[in-house]
């Protein structure tokens, strides 16, 4: 069971989401000792205490994280941020925030 699950729609294509998982996945690689691989369209990657994939298409990503242990007090942190660098690599469709949810009802 994922302990962290984000799915997000993006603008970028198939070949643009590939390229970003991989710049994702490059700093995460210097930053955390993290190794990936492909298989298909789902990037896996692992390290002690962590292991998870990121599944991308033309239109959406979905990116599913186990935690170890020690890991989990720190679930928090940890998923702000893969929010915060996945904001930056995936935009989402749209000016207003794309598939993120709907936009806020205008009560007046």
């Amino acid at each position: 069971m994922a302990d962290i699950d984000i799915r997000r729609g993006h603008a970028l294509g198939l070949e643009g989401a590939r390229a970003a998982a991989d710049r994702m996945l490059a700093h995460l690689a210097k930053r955390f000792d993290l190794a990936g691989e492909w298989r298909g369209n789902v990037l896996h990657f692992e390290r002690p205490g962590v292991n998870g994939s990121l599944h991308v298409d033309a239109e959406h990503v979905h990116l599913s994280v186990a935690l170890g242990f020690l890991l989990r007090a720190m679930k928090g942190s940890i998923e702000s941020a893969i929010q915060r660098e996945m904001d930056g690599l995936f935009p989402t469709r749209g000016a207003g925030g794309g598939d993120r949810g709907p936009p806020p009802r205008n009560t007046t």
